[in-house]
C-alpha cells in the first residue's frame, strides 16, 4: 500500500534534478545553485506589467501623502526590512513613508520567533494604522502565510492597496490581494528552502519597485542618485562625483555649488544646470516636488546632454 504526500505550494515540492547533490563535490553544489539561480530573473519579468501596475498606484499614493507598508515573516520579513531601511540613505526618503513590517519585530531579524508567521490577528493589528490609498505590500514565498494574510485583509477593510509576492502562482492569500506578483521560481534545489530562489525573486521584485517609485518620484536627474545622503567620506566623495558627472564640471567648481547649497545635492546641481544662484534653485525645487528634470525645465536650463557650470550674475 503506497502513501501520497499532498504538497500544494511549488516551494516545497521536492526538485527532481537535485536529489543527489549531497553526493557533489563544493564546485559541483555551487554550479547547481547558480544555475538555479540563473532562472530567477525570467520568472521575476513575468509579472513587470502587474508590478508596473503596482508602482503607478503607489506613485499617485505617494503623491497625495500615502504610505507604502510591507508585510512579511521569515526571509521575506528581512528582505522587506532591507529595502525599506536602504531607501533612506540612498534617497533620503522621510522615515515612515516605507514601513516594513516582520513579524515577531526587531528580535525576529537575527533569531527565528516560533508560531508569530501562524498570526493572523497580529498581521491584522500591524495594518490598523493604514489609511484609505495607503498601498499594503505582503511577502510570503508560500503564498499561505497567516501573518501576511491577516494583514492584507486588514490593509484592505482599512481602504489600502493590496498586493501580494509570492513565488506561489495559486497562492491561498491572493483572494486579499489587489495585486497578484506570482513570480513562478518552482522548487528549490533544497526542498523547502525558500531563502534560495524564492527568496531572490522577492529582493529582485522589491528592488524593481522601490527603485522605479523613486524614479518616478524625481529622486533621480538621469541615472544619477541625486538625492542620496552623504552620511560617510565614501557617500561625500559620491556626492561629488555625481555633481561633476551631471554636469561636467571639476572638483572645485562642484565643491564650490555644494558649499552654496549647504552641501545639499539636488539645489547644487539645478543651480549649475540651469545658471541660477542656490536660493532659487531651492524654491524651484520645492515648487516641482524634488524634480530636477521639472525645475530645470522651469528655469529655462539647458537640455539634457548639454553642460553649464557656472552661476549667472
Amino acid at each position: 500500500m503506497s502513501s501520497e504526500v499532498t504538497v500544494d505550494a511549488p516551494t516545497e515540492e521536492r526538485h527532481p534534478g537535485t536529489t543527489s547533490i549531497d553526493t557533489h563535490t563544493s564546485l559541483d553544489i555551487l554550479r547547481t545553485l547558480n544555475a538555479e539561480d540563473a532562472t530567477v530573473a525570467a520568472a521575476v519579468s513575468e509579472v513587470l506589467p502587474e508590478l508596473a501596475r503596482l508602482v503607478d498606484r503607489a506613485v499617485d499614493s505617494l503623491r497625495s501623502g500615502g504610505t507604502v507598508h510591507y508585510f512579511g515573516a521569515g526571509t521575506s520579513g528581512r528582505l522587506a526590512v532591507l529595502d525599506a531601511a536602504e531607501l533612506l540613505p540612498t534617497f533620503n526618503v522621510p522615515a515612515g513613508l516605507f514601513v516594513a513590517h516582520h513579524a515577531g519585530g526587531p528580535q525576529a531579524l537575527l533569531r527565528a520567533i516560533e508560531n508569530v508567521e501562524d498570526d493572523a490577528d497580529l498581521g491584522r493589528s500591524e495594518a490598523d494604522p493604514l489609511r484609505p490609498g495607503d498601498i499594503a505590500i505582503g511577502l510570503t514565498a508560500s503564498g499561505r502565510t497567516p501573518f501576511v494574510a491577516g494583514a492584507l485583509e486588514r490593509a484592505r477593510e482599512r481602504g489600502a492597496v493590496t498586493g501580494l509576492v509570492t513565488a506561489n502562482p495559486n497562492a491561498e492569500i491572493a483572494e486579499h490581494a489587489d495585486h497578484l506578483l506570482a513570480a513562478r521560481t518552482g522548487p528549490e534545489a533544497l526542498t523547502g528552502s525558500t531563502r534560495l530562489k524564492a527568496g531572490t525573486a522577492q529582493k529582485l521584485v522589491l528592488n524593481s519597485f522601490s527603485t522605479a517609485v523613486m524614479i518616478r518620484l524625481g529622486h533621480t536627474w538621469s541615472n544619477l542618485m541625486v538625492d542620496v545622503v552623504a552620511t560617510n567620506a565614501k557617500l561625500r566623495g559620491r556626492v561629488l562625483r555625481i555633481l561633476q558627472e551631471a554636469t561636467g564640471a571639476d572638483a572645485a567648481q562642484a565643491r564650490a555649488a555644494l558649499d552654496d547649497a549647504d552641501g545639499e545635492l539636488k539645489p547644487a546641481l539645478l543651480s549649475m544646470l540651469a545658471g541660477v544662484d542656490a536660493s532659487t534653485a531651492r524654491r524651484a525645487m520645492a515648487e516641482h516636488e524634488g524634480s530636477v528634470a521639472r525645475a530645470l525645465l522651469a528655469l529655462g536650463g539647458p537640455p539634457r546632454g548639454t553642460t553649464r557650470t557656472t552661476p549667472e550674475n
